[in-house]
């Protein structure tokens, strides 16, 4: 049963043959609700919510100072109907499903596709002399959690523009500030699933999951990570189709290679989320 949702809008599938696991599923910068994922896990037994987390009625109108209660309210309701809770995230939707799960011990999987080890700076269009300001893309308690500020001298040199090299430059230019917007994943004591490819021209998603699975495995906390060398920063898995939206810039890997690391990546996603695979 598929059931529309407002206030966020959004979108909540319910399986025929529940398997127990209630997923909440978050789209990365284009802000859409991810229809076709939550179809997806619930066909194979889970509950499956996708919110719209900006844009909307009485929220941020961009990706910036984000309350990450938005996405324990939705944890709220699946709670109220499964057995366990866990977060799918692509992007900045996989940043956020980290955070949301570093800070809400009822989460027990999640799954970050193209993550991200820190907290990024989003830029509002409110500074002062009505120029740009960079801020935190997250708050908690109202109040912005640390990030990495953009270095506001490096520009694109393709078209479109390839952002992976703005976001090493930026991370390497302060390691203080890094180690400050670092996302605390060694407070997630469930499974944690990273993807990432190799070819990723958005951001680094491949290096930027064996850094979370080295900060996890200093803490003694086990991680699976799956990449492939020609994929990019959109996985597709299995049963799924190329997505479209989202700004215009250079994402990587081809359609065959983001479908190849979906392939590899679901019976980990499978296991992770309990799903039924018959």
């Amino acid at each position: 049963m598929e059931e529309q949702l407002s206030n966020p809008t959004g979108v909540w599938v319910r399986p025929e043959n529940p398997c127990g696991t209630g997923v909440l599923v978050l789209a990365g910068s284009s802000g859409r609700v991810d229809a076709d994922r939550s179809r997806l896990l619930a066909s194979h037994g889970a509950s499956a919510m996708s919110i719209q987390w900006f844009g909307g009625d009485g929220q941020q109108p961009g990706p910036w100072e984000v309350p990450l209660e938005t996405f324990t309210a939705a944890l709220d309701r699946l709670a109220g109907e499964c057995d366990r809770l866990a977060v799918v995230g692509l992007s900045f939707g996989a940043e956020a499903a980290l955070l949301t799960a570093a800070h809400d011990a009822r989460v027990e999987a999640v799954v970050a596709f193209a993550p991200s080890p820190v907290v990024w700076a989003g830029v509002a269009p409110d500074g002062p002399d009505g120029q740009p300001r960079q801020t935190s893309h997250w708050t908690r308690h109202g109040i912005p959690l640390p990030f990495v500020a953009f270095l506001e001298s490096w520009e694109p040199d393709t078209t479109p523009p390839a952002f992976r090299g703005l976001y090493e430059a930026s991370l390497t230019a302060d390691p203080e500030q890094a180690e400050a917007a670092a996302i605390p994943v060694e407070r997630i004591t469930g499974e944690v699933v990273l993807v990432g490819g190799e070819d990723d021209q958005v951001w680094p998603g491949a290096n930027f999951a064996r850094s979370i699975a080295a900060r996890r495995e200093a803490h003694g906390l086990a991680t699976t990570v799956v990449t492939h060398p020609h994929a990019g920063h959109r996985t597709m898995l299995p049963g799924e189709s190329a997505v479209g939206a989202g700004q215009a810039m250079a994402r990587g890997g081809t359609p065959a290679a983001d479908a190849e690391l979906g392939a590899l990546a679901w019976p980990h996603v499978s296991r992770a989320l309990r799903l039924t695979t018959d």
